[in-house]
């Protein structure tokens, strides 16, 4: 085929970044200045995650960030074998969704930054993992590997 050159791995980690909206964005903001921040209504009080619009409590508009620890407990995990990403892993990484602490019902998934596999209800802390100078991620480490450096994920410091 004429003129056909390989995908660029840098284009498919770029499609792969998240793209923040209207009620993201700010939180995607907090977290690459390596803080983390949940919604809280305006009206009633109640923390939520994921961020959104209305507050599924009392259902008014209106909300402001506020910063909560990054902490909670393992609710699920799941171990992708398939490299999504081309040239990003070299081995079966396990990826997992926290359950925090700070805000009844949030879940946020991340990648486990451990060596074995988690636990159930596993106390876990998160990790900042810059991505792009744009963009950072929560990562999950057990609560004692306050660092995050128990990893060993490819490509990440």
């Amino acid at each position: 085929m004429t003129g056909h050159r390989p995908p660029d791995p840098r284009s498919a980690l770029t499609a792969h970044l998240p793209r923040p909206d209207r009620d993201s964005a700010p939180w995607w903001e907090l977290l690459a200045g390596r803080r983390f921040a949940v919604q809280e209504c305006d009206f009633c009080g109640m923390l939520r995650f994921p961020p959104r619009a209305f507050c599924a409590a009392c259902r008014a508009e209106g909300a402001h960030w506020r910063e909560v620890p990054p902490e909670g407990t393992v609710e699920s995990w799941i171990v992708s074998r398939q490299p999504f990403v081309p040239g990003r892993r070299d081995r079966p990484i396990p990826s997992g969704n926290g359950r925090l602490a700070a805000v009844p019902g949030g879940l946020i998934y991340g990648n486990w930054r451990a060596e074995r596999q988690p636990v159930p209800r596993e106390p876990v802390a998160g990790v900042f993992a810059e991505v792009t100078p744009e963009v950072t991620l929560l990562d999950w480490a057990p609560a004692g590997d306050a660092d995050g450096s128990g990893a060993g994920i490819p490509g990440r410091t």
